[in-house]
């Protein structure tokens, strides 16, 4: 890394946290998905995460957010992370808690400074792209917009919420930089459809930069009492006040994400702008989705998350099999499965239900078998 490519005064905040349930069950509660090499890397998705965040952010410059229960996971995968940059939380409370958190915390330290939102458990590909995004979206942001980085849709997907750009920003050193019109959930696919034909939509990755200032000037607007909670943790956070001030007020805050609670209100008066991503980028979703980002073992198009000499296949096509117990798992005959076999639990599926998976973590937590999940 070049010290001269970090950008001043910014701080890349990285929250860590959901139990990516329609990755079940190779993604546990207590073993989420950010912490496993999903695509073969040999890298973590958290480690590759904090991997192209450093160019930009300095090694010194990442914040996690993660809960109690994963910090030692946590920082095995990340050991130069300093004592100070891991926030934990005691329980879950939605993303916008979590980097409200770290943004007041940075503020209290160092000051209006700039801060980027970056999700542990996302594949990026193209890091040119990627920094140069960041850089114009900072720019941006130093403008006083709360920024997101919108991302090329290259299929109609339902899988995805989207962000629809308006006219550019007109700012230097941030010429691909738009306003934003508004944001759409999850649609359907005749509606994702039009989205992408008409130009105007990009997928929203759920990269949020913005001035601590103007974030939480935001926040204090939108959500007053979550704020304030933010603000009281905040401010005891390097005392020896923290303790008692965490577990006394963060179960009380409210549960919301950044998306609603600031970008969606915030864009409908203008302040929120977008850069469009031309990198390559995925949220791994579910095995489906996994699946595009593997190569296939031949031309049977059959994708193998781990020991590939763990899989016996005759006449298959299309499958997604993950062998982690240790025995050999063995398809014949056939199509476009999904086989997940753990050492206590199997899951076979279709990949075109590979999105319903949650629907089983569901039910299993109906029946009370808590410890599969």
């Amino acid at each position: 890394m070049t010290t001269s490519a970090v950008i001043d005064d910014f701080y890349a905040i990285v929250p860590a946290g959901g139990a990516g349930t329609r990755l079940w069950p190779l993604s546990r509660q207590g073993a989420p998905k950010f912490l496993h090499d999903l695509t073969g890397s040999g890298r973590s998705l958290l480690q590759a995460t904090a991997d192209r965040l450093a160019p930009v952010a300095g090694d010194d410059g990442i914040v996690l957010v993660t809960g109690r229960r994963h910090v030692a996971a946590c920082r095995e995968q990340l050991p130069g992370l300093a004592d100070d940059a891991v926030l934990a939380e005691p329980l879950p409370r939605d993303s916008m808690a979590a980097i409200g958190l770290a943004a007041a915390v940075l503020e209290q330290r160092h000051g209006d400074v700039v801060v980027g939102s970056f999700a542990a458990d996302q594949v990026v590909s193209g890091q040119a792209a990627f920094e140069q995004a960041v850089r114009e979206a900072v720019v941006a942001a130093r403008a006083g917009f709360v920024v997101t980085i919108g991302i090329a849709a290259s299929r109609p997907s339902v899988a995805f919420g989207y962000v629809r750009s308006g006219e550019p920003l007109g700012l230097d050193g941030a010429p691909t930089a738009l306003h934003v019109r508004g944001f759409t959930e999850k649609p359907d696919a005749a509606t994702a459809s039009e989205y992408l034909a008409s130009g105007e939509y990009r997928w929203n990755a759920g990269i949020f930069v913005a001035r601590t200032s103007v974030l939480l000037g935001h926040l204090r607007d939108q959500r007053p009492a979550l704020h304030d909670g933010l603000r009281e943790i905040a401010a005891a956070w390097d005392t020896p006040q923290r303790a008692e001030v965490m577990d006394r007020v963060w179960p009380g805050l409210e549960k919301i994400a950044i998306d609603h609670a600031v970008a969606e209100p915030v864009a409908a008066t203008g302040g929120v702008a977008v850069v469009p991503g031309t990198f390559g980028w995925d949220d791994v979703g579910d095995f489906n989705s996994l699946a595009a980002l593997l190569p296939s073992l031949d031309d049977a198009g059959d994708k193998i998350v781990g020991a590939t000499g763990d899989v016996v296949r005759i006449e298959t096509h299309g499958n997604v099999v993950v062998p982690g117990s240790g025995r050999v798992v063995a398809l014949l005959g056939v199509d476009d499965l999904v086989v997940v076999d753990t050492p206590d639990a199997l899951l076979v599926t279709s990949r075109a239900r590979a999105q319903q998976v949650k629907s089983l973590v569901d039910a299993l937590r109906g029946r009370g078998l808590d410890e599969l999940l």
